[in-house]
């Protein structure tokens, strides 16, 4: 654990942490003219799992608090919606990370990341039924109401096929820039080793 938080790993870090910031930033709709237009990709999570496998799964959930915190001075939601992409973003970038720094190669890559999908979608439901749609409809996070079911009960496939089309999108995206940067991987776990 000491050789993950080097000075020169914590500005790699950073640097992550910034560009997965600035790229949060841009959205786009999936869902535009439904009822569900307010679910945006955004591929951010793109560089917190490259920093997953580059320096392990602490600090990829580090970075993505680092990004969240950041995105709450900008955001709409206080805080709300930053935490429950928290959680998400956690369900997706531990499995990959984890079982990475013990089995490197493409191969883990990606068996980890399909099963990084399945876990963050399902988790995505968990989420949004008890903590986003109660805050959007006027109630607390934890405490669903008859409104925020019947409009989870309403949306739900949206969020379900949105889910799965980001994490697939984010997977592919990591899995062209892994095997262009993989290189530095293994300098990188060399230094920690």
């Amino acid at each position: 654990m000491k050789n993950v938080f080097t000075t020169k790993n914590i500005a790699g870090m950073a640097v992550f942490a910034a560009l997965s910031f600035v790229v949060y930033l841009i959205e786009i709709p999936i869902f535009a003219g439904t009822p569900a237009s307010f679910l945006e990709l955004d591929l951010s999570n793109v560089f917190v799992m490259l920093a997953g496998f580059m320096y392990g799964p602490i600090p990829a959930v580090i970075i993505t608090v680092v990004k969240e915190l950041i995105h709450i001075t900008v955001g709409s939601t206080g805080g709300v919606g930053e935490l429950a992409n928290i959680i998400i973003t956690t369900s997706y970038v531990l499995v990959p990370s984890i079982v990475y720094y013990y089995k490197k190669g493409i191969k883990t890559v990606i068996i980890t990341l399909l099963i990084a999908c399945v876990v963050q979608t399902g988790i995505s439901l968990l989420v949004n039924k008890f903590i986003n749609f109660p805050f959007f409809m006027g109630s607390v996070p934890f405490v669903p109401t008859e409104t925020s079911n019947s409009m989870f009960s309403m949306l739900w496939t949206y969020v379900l096929a949105f889910n799965a089309i980001k994490s697939v999108v984010i997977s592919l995206i990591t899995l062209l820039l892994y095997k262009r940067i993989s290189y530095l991987f293994k300098k990188i776990n060399l230094q920690n080793s």
